[in-house]
């Protein structure tokens, strides 16, 4: 098993020490191969000072003033150290101090001096914990000694000696090539590479899917050490398996298909009775746990990959197929599952109680998603009257549970549709609005589901990997006001009052009423602190709760299977009483015992043991997240960009959603209907493009941040934030996913181009709109 520092690092959570024999066993060093880097690498760290040696144990050294982050670098060749913490300096990297290493890597970096006010802390990288680019796109050129890949990306300023291992390069000379790296830059010897798929003459040339998992270096398929283990999983349950579970099997069971690409992948199954409390909600996750074992190849092949990936009708799973097979909820067989049991009182949708049972259902009917659509909006349906019946009535609980989450503060907020594929907040930590009652219903349950296993674990003092979301930052928040009033909605928040979810969303409800809520809500969104993964419990600020976690999706995201894995270390080793003496026990699986337990449920051992497992993981889980995404705008990007190349020279209303210096951005709608990459071609596509500066030949025009405005000094023409605009496609840059406009004059000509005289750098222009360090020009001139 190949392991990189970062990940036998990760092992060292506290002071302890920690044996090589543990370390094998974590990292999945089994062969002799692997055996002796491992040995190498641990002197190697030991030699340096980041470890130590004590009594044939190893220790982890925190030197102060080294660092953790990653890199973030620029074409022009210096970069910063972005560190996780939140709030925390970027360290100002010159490219003389980088030791080889390359954007994107993870390293230990040492802090040379101290930043001031204006600049940044300067460092120097110690040591290339993790490289982040194992394969990457380039186009290959011939040279005196053979044949060299220059990566397209131009924040890797390198060139890869290519080794031709019998391949005939000469015919792919300025072609677009995957490569491997082989070996990374050492001394004085250049990188060496591969070239593992030639994929076209350029990347217009390559299909889309292929571009994405070449640059985000994502597997499309399983070793065959990984098939061979998921095909030993057991084929059938044993009457052991479901001894000590609770028996659901006699519950009509219904899971709702056909919602995501994976439609035959089925975690999560409904039940619903009526009871002398309210509504029991039955919400049936697949039980995964119980045949992925920790540290087993199966399990760190899922936490390499951390989730499945959705590039349109590609799905890359987080698990083979055959582990989908033993897991999902099929209908009419027995699947062992956690089973959440909420009593919800049907007039306020607030929760009455709740336990979490492991148990074993038995789906009695699958129905799709189209078909469920259908029975909620009235139509003739052929399903059983008893189906119908069900969703008609986990309809009516999911808008009284919505009303509870809305009241409570939780944000939704009116965006285009997205197709999360896990019915939950999502990346953007907010329910968006969305018209399917299928969907809706369903990420009503969820949220509702993760909130609990959350609350749960939080009152008996589990561990867990808990999803958290800070407060926005009230500068943030002034400023969206203030452009707010230039769109005519006047709202006012105490600037130095802590931030609320309720005062959101009164913002939401004010913005709704606006011709500009469009705008308004893109505003809003920036304002909202990206959502991550923490062994730290904080609160959720998009969903208004103290605390929240991922647990429903199992077979495709891994801290949802931790989840499960710290439930059942739970409810196996948990302490029901306070002492033997006691007779009276707590039943641990049931809500009632929040406040019974006034004692530590957990060993220590094993709560100190949980927490470093946990922690041991959490970057990487981050770390794989972000890339995961990426990966997925990527796609997304690609696909806009082809639809926009058939589009050149057409006209589009828009509506200005950016202004800056060098320009301002511009939203249109698109028809799909010519477009064959589209999967729903009748709704519109929403594609951002820019107008610059320099095809604005009527007049100079000057930048006004306090307005978000471009005014012209002789015409007092304005473009403002909001602005309704039209414009014309002048020209698009494929694989960097530009979209370049022009505006379009009342005689339905455009503008055409003008000379004002301000920088026309395309790639930092649409760098600075992803939010690349603000910082970097006060360090051009030391370069």
């Amino acid at each position: 098993m190949e392991f990189s520092i970062a990940t036998l690092l990760a092992n060292f959570t506290d002071d302890k020490l920690v044996a090589r024999k543990v370390l094998e066993k974590k990292l999945g060093c089994e062969d002799e191969d692997s055996l002796e880097k491992l040995h190498i690498a641990l002197d190697v760290l030991e030699k340096i000072g980041i470890l130590v040696k004590e009594r044939g144990k190893y220790r982890r050294v925190f030197e102060e003033g080294v660092i953790e982050a990653k890199l973030r670098c620029s074409s022009k060749g210096f970069c910063f150290a972005i560190q996780d913490v939140e709030g925390a300096e970027d360290i100002y990297i010159r490219e003389s101090h980088l030791s080889n290493a390359w954007n994107g890597d993870r390293v230990l970096v040492r802090v040379l001096k101290e930043g001031s006010r204006r600049r940044s802390p300067e460092g120097e990288v110690k040591l290339i914990l993790e490289r982040s680019n194992h394969t990457l796109l380039a186009r290959i050129k011939q040279v005196e000694s053979g044949f060299r890949a220059v990566p397209l990306d131009d924040r890797l300023l390198f060139e890869l000696k290519l080794q031709t291992a019998g391949m005939t390069l000469a015919e792919a000379i300025d072609h677009l090539a995957h490569v491997e790296v082989l070996r990374y830059p050492l001394a004085q010897y250049p990188p060496l590479g591969r070239v593992v798929q030639i994929l076209g003459s350029d990347a217009e040339a390559a299909a889309d899917i292929d571009l994405v998992t070449c640059k985000h270096d994502l597997s499309r398929n399983f070793s065959e050490a990984v098939q061979e283990a998921a095909a030993k999983l057991p084929k059938r349950i044993l009457k052991a398996d479901i001894k000590t579970r609770l028996d659901l099997r006699s519950l009509f069971t219904l899971a709702i298909t056909g919602i995501n690409t994976d439609a035959k992948l089925v975690e999560n199954a409904l039940s619903l009775e009526k009871t002398n409390k309210g509504w029991r909600l039955g919400f049936h996750i697949a039980d995964v746990s119980h045949f992925i074992q920790p540290d087993e190849i199966l399990d760190r092949e899922a936490l390499k990959r951390g989730r499945s990936v959705y590039l349109g009708d590609l799905v890359l799973p987080m698990l083979p197929d055959t582990v989908a097979d033993r897991c999902s909820l099929a209908t009419g067989s027995d699947r062992l599952t956690l089973s959440f049991l909420i009593t919800i009182d049907p007039t306020s949708g607030e929760v009455e109680e709740w336990e979490i049972q492991p148990s074993v259902i038995n789906v009695d009917t699958a129905i799709n998603k189209d078909k469920a659509e259908a029975v909620l909006s009235g139509q003739p349906s052929k399903e059983s009257e008893e189906v119908i019946q069900l969703l008609q009535n986990l309809e009516g609980l999911h808008q009284v549970v919505k009303q509870a989450r809305l009241a409570r503060g939780s944000l939704q907020l009116n965006l285009p549709p997205n197709q999360n594929p896990y019915f939950d907040e999502g990346m953007l930590g907010a329910v968006v609005v969305n018209n399917l009652t299928v969907r809706s219903l369903l990420t009503e349950f969820t949220l509702l589901v993760n909130q609990l296993m959350a609350e749960h674990l939080s009152a008996l003092g589990i561990p867990a990997i808990w999803r958290v979301q800070g407060a926005p930052d009230p500068e943030d928040v002034q400023e969206m006001l203030k452009l707010a009033i230039n769109l005519g909605v006047e709202l006012t928040l105490e600037p130095d009052a802590d931030i609320q979810p309720l005062d959101y969303q009164l913002l939401t409800r004010a913005f709704a009423e606006s011709p500009s809520e469009q705008v308004l809500t893109y505003l809003l969104q920036d304002t909202l602190k990206p959502a991550a993964y923490s062994t730290t419990k904080g609160s959720h600020f998009g969903l208004a709760l103290a605390q929240y976690t991922h647990c429903t999706s199992p077979l495709r995201r891994y801290p949802d299977l931790l989840l499960q894995r710290v439930y059942y270390r739970l409810i196996e080793h948990g302490r029901d009483r306070r002492t033997t003496r006691v007779k009276d026990r707590v039943n641990l699986r049931h809500s009632s015992s929040h406040i019974e337990v006034s004692w530590n449920v957990l060993p220590p051992e094993l709560q100190q043991e949980l927490q470093s497992d946990l922690t041991r993981v959490i970057i990487q889980l981050n770390d794989r997240e972000k890339e995961v995404q990426e990966a997925e705008a990527d796609l997304a990007g690609l696909q806009k960009a082809q639809l926009m190349k058939q589009r050149i020279g057409q006209v589009f209303q828009g509506v200005i959603t950016g202004v800056q210096s060098y320009g301002f951005f511009v939203e249109i709608e698109v028809p799909t209907t010519d477009s064959p990459k589209q999967k729903h071609p009748s709704a519109p596509l929403r594609v951002e493009g820019l107008v610059h500066v320099s095809s604005l030949k009527d007049d100079w025009y000057e930048y006004r941040a306090r307005q978000q405005a471009l005014f012209g000094r002789k015409n007092r023409a304005s473009y403002r934030l909001g602005d309704r605009v039209s414009v014309q496609v002048k020209s698009v840059d494929y694989y960097r996913q530009q979209i370049d406009l022009v505006t379009v004059g009342s005689d339905g000509l455009p503008k055409g181009l003008g000379n004002s005289g301000l920088n026309d750098d395309r790639d930092d222009i649409y760098l600075s709109r992803d939010l690349e360090p603000s910082d970097l020009e006060p360090y051009a001139d030391d370069e």
